[in-house]
């Protein structure tokens, strides 16, 4: 299951240097974000909670005997004729309790996310890493040169957003090995170790298509943020 990965305030410090360091042969300007999650999946809890109750709706007709017995048991073994009121009144009544458990149950992120479809997870971090990337990167440098290193920790994802001038010379598939290198570091519970090999190797990519220039300035934080 996910859990919560911490970051130490030394953490913080390596990989703000990792980005100095890296930012050093480039014009490229690197903003590493550590999110814990990207998004709470209210929307999946809700359709797992209506799933189970759609699916007790659904089995009443293959087992019409079944519910019968469970009603004579709820009411001490007393048989009885069940108007169709009271039948369906009972149906009703179960259906809505159940969607309320499953919902008290997927109050657990941990479970929601295991239940989670992987692409569902995905869109997700990426639509965040894109949110934060317009909100704080894009066009903040003058040769937008601007490049986002997001890392989602519940969903062990990692997003890379880059500015117009990056994107137009940087193909996607070139940052595959940076994400690649920062999950795994992920999965065995070293995030810190993973964005500084993610960091050096995007860097790497901005020197070879963006290196340092004389007097460029450094526009953005090379500070981690932790959201």
């Amino acid at each position: 299951m996910a859990r919560t990965i911490q970051l130490s305030a030394e953490d913080h410090r390596r990989i703000s240097d990792a980005v100095s360091n890296a930012e050093r042969h480039s014009d490229g300007e690197i903003v590493t974000i550590v999110s814990e999650l990207s998004d709470h999946y209210q929307d999946i809890s809700s359709r797992w909670a209506a799933a189970m109750a759609l699916l007790f709706l659904i089995a009443l007709p293959i087992a019409p005997g079944f519910w019968r017995g469970a009603m004579e048991l709820v009411s001490s073994g007393w048989s009885q004729d069940y108007s169709p009121a009271a039948l369906l009144t009972a149906i009703a009544a179960t259906a809505v309790f159940l969607y309320f458990v499953a919902t008290l149950m997927l109050e657990n992120m941990n479970l929601r996310l295991f239940l989670t479809p992987p692409n569902v997870k995905e869109d997700r971090v990426r639509a965040r890493a894109v949110q934060l990337f317009r909100v704080g990167t894009e066009s903040r440098t003058d040769g937008r040169t601007g490049i986002l290193l997001y890392l989602s920790t519940m969903e062990h994802r990692a997003e890379i957003v880059a500015d117009s001038a990056i994107a137009e010379k940087v193909e996607p598939a070139r940052w595959a090995e940076a994400m690649a290198a920062l999950i795994d570091q992920v999965k065995e519970d070293r995030p810190a170790e993973g964005m500084i090999a993610a960091v050096e190797q995007v860097g790497a990519i901005l020197a070879e298509h963006f290196p340092k220039s004389e007097g460029n300035p450094n526009e953005l934080p090379d500070r981690l943020i932790e959201l």
